[in-house]
């Protein structure tokens, strides 16, 4: 059986882990919207395609990432959704297109997604990502893989990731309410360790 499932939650909240293990522990496939529109870039819509809208760094319309998404989803043989719908129109319209078997959404508390969000080190040099309490480098500010130096990059201070929550709350608070009318929505706690997360989403799921 093919799952179809959908992973709400705010950044940090670890939907990016959560997905990949299910796509792994199901044989789905792990679709976001920034892989989707790169996959589909050249994709002709009625509005144009998401290059257009990318090189000249807009956003990309709703009408165009429903329709890149619907394409993603067409493809899958079974999928974990992360990252998409972000606003009510999408939920809408994902409610159109497919039936869901799961929409679980992680609820973490703000000031613990400060924490994650804040503190995220990534190396300068290879790209590999730690973070100050979860995943420490053996060296501090030294990358474990290839030595190069730790940095803070600036979408993960205090301010911005303050900032990025409260436009995700406002966007997604009416996702969540819809799913929760369609009574579909099952709220698992993002704040316990990742395993037992996991296996909350799973029964969940099953």
């Amino acid at each position: 059986m093919s799952h179809r499932i959908l992973l709400l939650g705010a950044p940090g909240a670890g939907k990016g882990t959560q997905s990949t293990k299910l796509a792994a522990e199901y044989g789905i496939d792990h679709i976001t919207t920034g892989d989707a529109l790169r996959a589909n870039k050249d994709m002709e819509t009625e509005y144009g395609t998401p290059r257009s809208f990318m090189e000249a760094g807009e956003l990309v319309p709703d009408p165009v990432v429903n329709e890149i998404v619907q394409a993603a989803l067409d493809d899958a043989d079974g999928f974990v959704l992360d990252g998409y719908p972000r606003n009510l129109d999408q939920a809408e319209y994902l409610s159109e297109i497919t039936d869901l078997d799961a929409v679980v959404f992680l609820d973490v508390d703000e000031e613990v997604l400060v924490d994650r969000l804040t503190g995220r080190r990534v190396c300068d040099d290879c790209g590999a990502n730690f973070h100050v309490d979860f995943q420490p480098p053996e060296e501090d500010g030294v990358c474990d893989d290839c030595g190069g130096e730790l940095i803070q990059r600036d979408d993960d201070t205090e301010e911005t990731a303050r900032e990025r929550l409260h436009v995700f709350y406002d966007n997604t608070e009416p996702v969540i309410e819809h799913f929760r009318d369609e009574g579909d929505l099952v709220e698992v706690d993002g704040e316990a360790p990742p395993d037992d997360v996991f296996d909350r989403i799973r029964n969940a799921v099953e």
